[in-house]
């Protein structure tokens, strides 16, 4: 969650936002910097229990030995290690961003970086060969553009939940202009996240096992986040095509105040069924995909 919010924030900065609005209109530097530093703490705790499972270990006290094997004896743990150095790097120029383009573009390569690693934790990694490059790209770009999201999703929330007091026509025409920019950018990571998903979903569960998805606890999982994603695409949809256009009608008859409670309730909406969504990834990649029981 801290690795996408990171990424999408950073992203959603550039497009979404102009220079001096990354500060003023949503403080933008502190976040970036909070998503950075947990990002560590929780990539920390991730190994020390990663390397305890591996050694039949408790998780405390800590397994040096095994971290060790880890680090030095698999890809995790080079993936790991690129995690750390691309988070400790985005949250060193997201310090010094200010605001400016050049500095947070590069908390946005950085983060990304960050975020693709977490594809070598994942199913992806099992796979040898072409098939296993093909998964690890599907996975890789299915991580970039669900973090686009979460964080587009983070920035917007933060706009529209700016206390009312500094609430006025000028910030009322910034989360317009904000919605809007998300519209075309959504729709790129929509359709990414499409097929990716299918790749994915061809890769893990395969065509002769679609039927058995209900009478497993994989694919129960699986299909509550196809329905969570489901509810995710027609609230975008709806913020899209009809509240986006109701703020525009809303900041042209002057009300400042109840422009922006429809959608707000809408991207907490939305923003819940994204952290649902990757809390049932995070349980399905402890799960054995059904293609591994055949």
């Amino acid at each position: 969650m801290t690795l996408s919010g990171l990424f999408g924030l950073s992203t959603f900065g550039l497009y979404g936002l102009k220079g001096g609005e990354r500060a003023d209109a949503i403080a933008l530097r502190p976040w970036l910097v909070g998503c950075g530093l947990l990002g560590l703490l929780f990539s920390c705790i991730a190994l020390a229990l990663l390397a305890a499972a591996m050694a039949g270990a408790p998780p405390w006290p800590v397994d040096r030995e095994a971290i060790g094997m880890l680090l030095t004896r698999s890809a995790t743990g080079t993936a790991w290690e690129t995690r750390m150095i691309a988070l400790v790097v985005g949250t060193i120029f997201a310090l010094i961003a200010r605001g400016r383009t050049a500095p947070l573009g590069l908390v946005a390569v950085a983060a990304g970086i960050a975020l693709a690693t977490l594809a070598w934790t994942g199913h992806g990694a099992m796979d040898e060969g072409a098939t296993g490059w093909v998964h690890l790209l599907a996975d890789i770009l299915h991580l970039w553009a669900a973090g686009a999201w979460v964080g587009a999703l983070l920035g917007l929330t933060l706009l529209v939940t700016r206390a009312p007091s500094r609430v006025d026509v000028a910030h009322l025409r910034l989360s317009h202009r904000a919605l809007h920019g998300f519209g075309l950018a959504g729709t790129i990571l929509v359709g990414t996240i499409v097929v990716t998903g299918l790749v994915n979903g061809w890769l893990l569960v395969g065509v002769g096992n679609l039927q058995r998805l209900p009478d497993t606890l994989y694919g129960q999982l699986l299909l509550a986040k196809l329905a969570l994603l489901g509810a995710m695409l027609g609230l975008a949809s709806l913020n899209r095509f009809r509240l986006t256009p109701a703020l525009e009608r809303s900041i042209a008859a002057a009300d400042l105040r109840g422009a922006l409670g429809t959608l707000l309730r809408s991207l907490a909406i939305e923003g819940g069924c994204a952290i649902t969504i990757l809390a049932l990834v995070a349980w399905l990649g402890t799960l054995e995909p059904p293609v591994s029981a055949m």
